[in-house]
């Protein structure tokens, strides 16, 4: 989450909204997000009921739920989805600005540089 943190006013400039969800209580999300002052919105999925629409991976003997990033545009369409192997499988921030920036100009019928 500190990688998301650190490039979070990219993510606006590109007029797109950062939303993590977890699988811990709605106090351990507020107390971690007070802690490291996360700009962007958490949502506690203690019961993994958003986890399970999107078909998040559980793994137990990969410490639990794996790393997942979506992009869904303004329709509600998911645009692009990474579901991790391994905790650290998480793609780099330069890659989603990027796949931000294409969809952004398909949006506006706008080619490719």
């Amino acid at each position: 989450m500190t990688q998301l943190r650190h490039d979070y006013d990219e993510f606006t400039a590109r007029d797109a909204e950062v939303l993590a969800v977890g699988p811990d209580s709605a106090e351990a999300f507020s107390r971690f997000w007070q802690e490291h002052d996360i700009p962007f919105v958490g949502l506690a999925d203690p019961e993994h009921r958003v986890a399970d629409v999107y078909g998040q991976q559980v793994k137990l003997l990969r410490l639990g739920r794996m790393p997942a990033l979506y992009i869904i545009d303004r329709r509600g369409h998911i645009r692009y989805r990474h579901r991790a192997s391994s905790m650290s499988d998480i793609p780099p921030n330069r890659e989603v600005l990027a796949l931000l920036d294409a969809l952004n100009r398909e949006e506006k019928g706008e080619p490719e540089p």
